[in-house]
């Protein structure tokens, strides 16, 4: 199933799912975004997660499949590492389903996975696997705690915390050096010229392709459609959004019909849907607080 179908089915209501964000430690503000804690008691739920960075997640409750590109399904787990992602991909659970994860920033991702994100991007694999026994121990540990009520959503997130803060590895310091300006850059306009980015990196334009595909799961100029995608969709999603604003948006694409299959790529919807109250999944994951892997000092450009 690609995303234009997922967009097609009818997916769950506002009302049956909430979503809150717990605080990260500030020891780890640099390798995790935020985490998050999603339920949703409905028996079946389907939806559509953006595209977006990677994530360690805990499924005490619900089983599922998400869906990818080019015809690739996985099933969840217990504890699931989804990769880096590089369109919107459509996701169908049977419920209860509650989540409880880190989205990780691509320095996050680096120092704790050590997985080359453009080689696994678009992928929901089991945290067990590819981490050691002892994550799959740990996800079958808090999964029982929070089914049984001896551990709430915060304490699990807090235990995924001080496992992340204790399985950190170093990152080559000029590789996080370029994440550090790979993210500076996106941030500077919602189209940033190419050129900007090879200038203030001390590596070759050869390089820094290859190194952005490696933390980032793109090479850059699709990495910069990716988030000019998400970021227009978050503008386009606000009710209060200026006329000024509006026009920005625009200008950034070719044309609407370009900027409207970039955004149904990239954010699983049409601009027409993206305000629609009926989906607070599509609206959370394209809330300001998602982007701060992009290093940007203007609010105005999410």
């Amino acid at each position: 199933m690609n995303t234009a179908q997922g967009e097609a089915k009818q997916l769950t209501s506002a009302s049956l799912m909430q979503i809150e964000y717990i605080s990260v430690p500030a020891a780890l503000s640099d390798y995790v975004t935020t985490f998050y804690y999603f339920r949703c008691e409905e028996p079946e739920i389907k939806e559509i997660q953006p595209a977006g960075i990677g994530h360690l997640s805990l499924f005490p409750q619900g089983r599922g499949v998400m869906y990818f590109a080019e015809g690739v399904q996985d099933p969840s787990h217990r504890i699931n590492l989804l990769t880096p992602s590089i369109a919107a991909s459509p996701f169908e659970m049977a419920g209860p389903f509650h989540a409880i994860g880190a989205a990780m920033s691509p320095l996050g991702w680096a120092a704790l996975t050590g997985m080359d994100a453009g080689k696994h991007a678009n992928r929901l694999l089991d945290a067990g696997e590819w981490l050691g026994p002892e994550v799959a121990a740990m996800g079958d540990e808090l999964c029982a705690a929070y089914l049984d009520g001896t551990m709430d959503s915060t304490a699990c997130a807090m235990r995924l915390a001080e496992y992340i803060g204790e399985n950190l590895r170093p990152v080559n310091e000029r590789h996080a050096e370029l994440m550090r300006q790979t993210g500076q850059w996106l941030g500077e306009s919602l189209d940033p010229p190419l050129e900007r980015l090879f200038e203030r990196s001390s590596y070759s334009k050869r390089q820094v392709q290859r190194l952005v595909e490696r933390y980032f799961g793109m090479p850059p100029v699709a990495l910069k459609r990716k988030y000019r995608g998400l970021r227009a969709a978050a503008l386009l999603s606000l009710p209060n959004l200026t006329p000024e604003f509006e026009a920005k948006v625009y200008d950034a694409f070719y044309d609407q019909p370009h900027m409207i299959r970039e955004i149904r790529l990239f954010a699983g919807r049409t601009p027409a849907r993206l305000g629609n109250e009926d989906h607070p999944f599509l609206t959370e994951m394209l809330d300001p607080k998602n982007f701060r892997e992009i290093n940007s000092g203007s609010q105005d450009l999410i």
